[in-house]
């Protein structure tokens, strides 16, 4: 008898257009917010209000993690689109009010509620990425999402520096109005992926305590908190390290930095989910260290840019693990709640980094070196977390075997 010979099927592309559009979207609204970063400091100077500088990332981050057990409730609750439009909205608006509110007050009040973009639309995005992707692909997805939120990140600085030099600081607000538009117009395209979508109700903003941390992706979150302490420092310290070893543009930093996470994204997402997380995050937290006591010791910007690309490797290592790690030990039905959870952990990290280089920094440019090797200190204790506190949990163990 003739057996019929076994034809093996081939398993579907993660590159559909969902998962295309979704990562448009991200790539407009990261450009959208971090075209203003290299020259807020410079602008609240003029305004008056220089010993306010490490409020800058702090108030936007304060709220981003407020708002975040809000937004992952909502996530599993209205749907995932939804919420990632609301936190596009936010960019879009905030733009046009920032010429308007030009005080030091009204400036530190619109860092507030634009923190609220980032409470919002990452925590959606990465329970979307979680439902249309299998999960033994979940690391290469996450880090395929972050090239493209990462290349906003790189666009966005040195085009918000090139557009104020050529226009206005105000053209460059109105910049970032028109790419969150963009955000939110490719956002209408997506079909919901939540399955027992409700309809809004105002009693789904109340939260019980149960309600704002997932226990189970604590590992995750300590993990998470540990390794953007330093990004706090590098975003408030950066622009101005920059003019001090006479960098004309404010966002090179960022460029090299975001070129060298892009190259190691396209493989790093595939090597977590072969051999795993936590490997991956060891190397990336020694990357982390290595590079943050270059950016410090650097005397020439040659050094300041390779202390950049280091930065940049272990950022993008860091990045898509730590968001694999947190959706392996999450369960469906409470994922909005479990990447809350994490990017809670990571707006904590990079606000207390923020606040605490600004304050000790203080327009004095001679302690930037101390604060930098200070948030490689503070950095060595997620490597010694992973080594000697950290429980391999069965789930993320599985994921990747």
């Amino acid at each position: 008898m003739l057996q019929t010979p076994l034809v093996q099927s081939k398993e579907p592309s993660i590159y559909s257009l969902k998962f295309g559009l979704l990562c448009a979207s991200s790539f407009l609204f990261s450009a959208s917010f971090n075209m203003l970063i290299p020259e807020l400091p410079a602008y609240l100077s003029s305004l008056g209000g220089a010993q306010y500088k490490g409020l800058i990332i702090a108030l936007f981050t304060l709220t981003a993690g407020i708002s975040r057990p809000f937004s992952g409730k909502l996530t599993d609750t209205i749907g995932r689109v939804p919420v990632m439009a609301v936190g596009s909205v936010v960019c879009f608006v905030c733009g046009f009010l920032y010429p308007i509110l030009a005080t030091v007050s009204g400036f530190l009040l619109l860092r507030l509620f634009h923190g609220f973009s980032t409470g919002f639309k990452p925590t959606a995005t990465a329970a979307y990425i979680a439902d249309v992707i299998p999960q033994h692909r979940w690391g290469e997805a996450m880090g395929i999402h972050g090239i493209c939120f990462s290349t906003g990140m790189a666009i966005g600085p040195a085009l918000g520096s090139f557009i104020t030099g050529m226009y206005s600081i105000n053209g460059l607000f109105y910049t970032s109005s028109v790419f969150a538009l963009l955000s939110i117009a490719i956002l209408f395209n997506l079909p919901e992926t939540a399955k027992e979508k409700q309809r809004f109700h105002p009693s789904l903003l109340k939260l019980g305590w149960h309600e704002i941390l997932e226990p189970r992706v604590m590992p995750a979150a300590i993990i998470t908190l540990l390794g953007y302490v330093s990004y706090g420092a590098v975003l408030t310290l950066v622009p101005d390290w920059s003019d001090h070893l006479g960098i004309a543009n404010k966002g090179s930093f960022f460029i090299v930095f975001t070129i060298s996470s892009l190259l190691v994204r396209f493989v790093a997402g595939k090597v977590s989910d072969r051999h795993g997380r936590i490997a991956v995050l060891k190397v990336a937290i020694l990357l982390l260290i290595a590079s943050l006591v270059l950016i410090g010791w650097a005397q020439s910007v040659w050094m300041f840019m390779g202390g950049a690309f280091v930065y940049g490797l272990a950022t993008g290592l860091f990045s898509p693990a730590s968001s694999a790690l947190t959706a392996d030990l999450s369960l469906p039905e409470y994922r909005g709640r479990a990447m809350a959870t994490m990017y809670i952990a990571l707006e904590l990290g990079i606000g207390l980094g923020a606040l605490l280089a600004g304050w000790f920094y203080a327009d004095h440019i001679g302690r930037v070196p101390l604060l930098f090797y200070g948030s490689a200190g503070i950095t060595v204790l997620g490597i010694l977390y992973l080594f000697f506190g950290y429980k391999p949990a069965r789930q993320e163990v599985n994921a990747v075997a």
